[in-house]
């Protein structure tokens, strides 16, 4: 199966965080293989609190033989592994976080995970390492590909 993560830090050394996190994630997923990487972002937070430390981002693009609900739990132990505390605020600045954005042509609803992720059709720090490496992409539920949805926005 095909996964999209995005990546973002905003505290401590962002760039190391990012590049451990990925370290982690290809050390604990058995057979996991990474397809792509995006060039590294620095981005604005956005609906932070004001003073919030800018971000950098990236996506990567995975292969993977492990249902979408176990990746994501890596993704949540990798982010608890570099400091990302399990109860926080929503949007609080943080070491490292990891984003399922999407797993093949699978749409998930359920209070665990939401597949494609909600918001990333919206989200600039998303779009623009996305459309770097998969422009082309057409995310379920969307009626055109990722370059032509970072176009569209503002």
């Amino acid at each position: 199966m095909v996964f999209g993560i995005a990546l973002g830090s905003n505290l401590g050394d962002r760039a190391e965080n990012m590049r451990r996190g990925i370290e982690l994630l290809m050390s604990r997923v058995p057979g996991i293989r990474l397809n792509a990487s995006a060039p590294v972002y620095e981005t604005e937070p956005v609906d932070c609190t004001p003073g919030t430390q800018a971000f950098l981002n990236t996506v990567i693009e995975v292969e993977a033989d492990c249902p979408p609900h176990e990746l994501h739990t890596h993704l949540k132990d990798i982010e608890q592994a570099l400091g990302r505390p399990e109860q926080r605020e929503r949007n609080s600045p943080r070491t490292l976080d990891l984003d399922l954005l999407y797993a093949d042509d699978v749409v998930s609803d359920d209070p665990v995970l939401t597949l494609p992720h909600p918001r990333m059709h919206l989200r600039r720090f998303v779009l623009e390492p996305l459309a770097d490496i998969r422009p082309d992409l057409m995310i379920p539920g969307q009626q055109v590909s990722v370059a032509a949805l970072l176009a569209n926005l503002e």
